[in-house]
């Protein structure tokens, strides 16, 4: 490793302190992971993705709880995102990631104490990043920078699990991948970001949260005679601040947590599909908060 590399690995790491979310119902944790979408040339990829959770257990400190310790019962997210990302030369580069949101939210009514549910679906916040891969001729190595605007619908249900959050946040992060074998069949990789809010509205500020992937994938060569199979493993953490404002749950908010998660992407030609499934293995909340068993995540992708 050149001390370019380990330069970019060493920033890569402080700004990622202890990983994250990217909204305070957790889906922060589907920014990062694989090394399907880092760039490896100039040219573009566009994707859809599609994640889905469904947070239907009450959990306090670092097991579970009763489900009358908290008056939230479950939210059920299904996350869609169209995505773009286009690399000028093999320094440079742009993406943009624009999500779509359908919510199912469970919850306990103040006023009568009866048990409501209630659906809402809207865009979320778009995210718009620079790239800079200019650290090593193979482009193993870059860091990410931009903002995360604030486009998202954050007037249904309570602030910190709205679709939306209503500030703008600044969006920082970087990735590196490496070879472990010499005939370059089995890799490594590590992605993170950290996402801080800097504007604000309506007395809410979502607590400052940063996420990282530490993962290993294997190319298993042609499939059928057709494309590339890669199977791969990650570890995945999660670390969240505690939201701020008048509006803002602070004691039943921030929280860490630990995955494990194996997966596989497949390659036909300009075409990539990838999928995994994260299972918790370790997790502590503040307070009494939804979690979920497990999460799963879809990308399609194409290059061009």
């Amino acid at each position: 490793m050149s001390k370019r590399t380990l330069a970019a690995v060493v920033f890569l790491l402080a700004l990622t302190p202890g990983f994250a979310w990217g909204c305070a119902c957790g889906c922060g944790i589907f920014d990062v992971g694989g090394a399907s979408m880092m760039p490896d040339g100039p040219g573009g990829n566009v994707w859809v993705e599609y994640d889905f959770m469904n947070q239907n257990r009450n959990w306090n400190g670092s097991s579970s709880s009763s489900a009358d310790n908290n008056d939230d019962k479950r939210i059920r997210s299904d996350f869609y995102i169209l995505g773009g990302q286009y690399m000028f030369n093999r320094s440079w580069g742009v993406m943009a990631q624009v999500p779509y949101t359908d919510r199912y939210f469970k919850t306990t009514d103040h006023n009568t104490g009866n048990i409501v549910g209630s659906d809402h679906s809207a865009f979320g916040d778009v995210k718009l990043q620079g790239i800079y891969s200019g650290f090593e001729p193979d482009m193993s190595t870059g860091v990410t920078f931009g903002l995360k605007l604030p486009t998202g619908d954050y007037s249904h249900f309570d602030r910190d699990t709205a679709i939306g959050s209503g500030s703008t946040n600044l969006l920082l992060g970087g990735y590196h991948q490496g070879r472990i074998t010499k005939d370059n069949r089995l890799s490594w990789f590590i992605n993170g970001q950290l996402d801080s809010a800097f504007l604000t509205k309506s007395d809410y500020r979502p607590g400052d949260e940063a996420d990282v992937a530490l993962g290993t994938y294997y190319d298993a060569g042609p499939v059928g005679g057709m494309g590339r199979l890669s199977p791969l493993l990650q570890l995945l953490g999660s670390y969240r601040l505690r939201d701020s404002g008048l509006n803002a749950d602070r004691d039943d908010s921030g929280y860490e947590r630990l995955l494990i998660s194996p997966g596989m992407e497949y390659d036909v030609r300009s075409f990539k599909f990838y999928a995994d499934v994260e299972v918790p293995v370790y997790q502590r909340v503040n307070g009494n908060q939804l979690v979920a068993p497990l999460l799963y995540k879809f990308i399609l992708g194409y290059s061009f």
